[in-house]
């Protein structure tokens, strides 16, 4: 999710504007490609981090269609769903997409190609299908894998006479350690809600040790019960963690992206709910905490009898648009941006958790093996469950938690509502 704002103002009005017309005169080679040229949008491909995977991604598609020419355009993220909205109304654009999983592909899905007859080798080999699908059809290939571990400084938890070893198991013995941290001079939490999307990372962390396992397979297939007091519970830590001052000062004016993230890694707090891939992740942390300080821990029981686990969903992954020339040849495109000598690349050079789960992460560090480990018992995230409009929404909300302007009765009353219309 690292921002790159290569468009320039004018050609995203531009391209809005052409879109409210209902009319598509294209944007140069880079809105549409050919019979033998594919072209490619996302966020990733002008970082350096994902040059070599893209060039083994490549390098595989040459082998299968030497005379097909691929050209990735490189969007910026904050303005990458606005663009492709506008595509998409417009009917022409690119031929592959990168989507983040959940609701943002599948409220899209009208707009794309049913990948399942072209990907079927594929399903064994990668995890994370499930963020793509929508009625039973999967529509991206899984580049990475997303999930929201809670990492640790294990130097503050000594600083503050705690085991490292043993981080708590439930929520009165971390509101004990938080305490002991704060002591010691850092905050126990480094949490940035400028965008509303600390919640999101709060509810998926945090849910499998809050919801019971009934409400939250229910949750996930869309059976959520809004009023239930375990639900009501998440978002009341939330406030209640505020109010107690176990977040950095300012949550609601720091930037998760990478403001937050920079709080946790200069020591000023002992605790963060970061990312699996490929941001405020382990290859992140361990370059400012090193690997031996880096810790990560399950979610403290809140609820007696539950059992915390990893929220975990197909982080990022290419789709096939439903204009495209040759769907076939652009699905062989995915297939290559997935394939297992490209995501190696990824895991190294970005340390992303790619969905091949192949990959040998021994060497990464303690941290990196321990989430894939969890992997097997992990669940989907709670807040990819919900649509774009509703986690838009909570995102507003919490802010309004955080600086106290709103009750969580009534926060959980106009998620219930939103949810119920999406």
């Amino acid at each position: 999710m690292k921002q790159r704002a290569l468009w320039s103002a004018a050609l995203v009005v531009g391209l809005v504007t052409m879109a409210g017309c209902g009319s598509a005169t294209g944007s140069g080679n880079s809105s549409g490609g050919s019979a033998d040229k594919l072209v490619v949008w996302d966020w990733k491909s002008g970082e350096a981090s994902a040059a070599q995977y893209l060039d083994k991604a490549k390098a595989d598609f040459a082998k299968k269609h030497p005379d097909v020419t691929v050209e990735f355009v490189a969007q910026p993220f904050d303005q990458y769903y606005t663009l492709l909205g506008a595509a998409i109304q417009a009917g022409k654009g690119p031929d592959v997409m990168l989507f983040n999983g959940g609701g943002q592909i599948r409220d899209r899905v009208d707009a794309l190609v049913p990948l399942d007859e072209y990907v079927g080798e594929d399903k064994q080999r990668l995890a994370g299908w499930d963020a793509f699908t929508s009625d039973g059809k999967t529509y991206a290939g899984p580049v990475t894998l997303q999930g929201h571990p809670i990492y640790y400084n294990k130097a503050l938890y000594a600083k503050a006479g705690l085991d490292p070893a043993t981080p708590a198991t439930t929520w009165s013995k971390f509101l004990a350690d938080c305490t002991a941290i704060t002591r010691a001079g850092a905050k126990c939490f480094a949490l940035g809600n400028k965008e509303g999307v600390g919640i999101q990372f709060w509810l998926s962390a945090l849910g499998s040790g809050i919801l019971t396992a009934g409400e939250y397979d229910d949750w996930i297939a869309g059976k959520r019960d809004w009023n239930s007091p375990n639900v009501k519970r998440v978002f009341a830590l939330w406030k209640e963690a505020g109010e107690a001052g176990l977040n950095n000062d300012g949550a609601n004016s720091t930037a998760m992206f990478n403001d937050s993230f920079a709080i946790f890694q200069s020591g000023k707090a002992a605790h963060i709910i970061g990312l699996m891939s490929d941001v405020g992740h382990w290859k992140d942390f361990n370059e400012f905490l090193t690997p031996e300080n880096l810790g990560v821990m399950s979610a403290p029981v809140v609820t007696e009898g539950t059992t915390p686990s990893l929220a975990y969903d197909g982080g990022i992954g290419y789709a096939v648009a439903k204009w495209t020339k040759d769907p076939k040849v652009a699905a062989d495109l995915v297939r290559s941006l997935t394939s297992t000598d490209a995501l190696k690349a990824f895991y190294a050079d970005a340390g992303a958790v790619a969905a091949d789960t192949t990959i040998d992460v021994s060497q990464g560090g303690a941290a990196v093996a321990g989430i894939v480990s969890e992997l097997k018992g992990g669940k989907p995230a709670l807040h990819v469950a919900l649509s774009s409009k509703t986690i838009d929404l909570m995102g507003r909300l919490s802010q309004q938690l955080l600086s106290g302007s709103i009750t969580v009765d009534e926060v959980v009353k106009q998620l219930a509502a939103s949810d119920q219309a999406g």
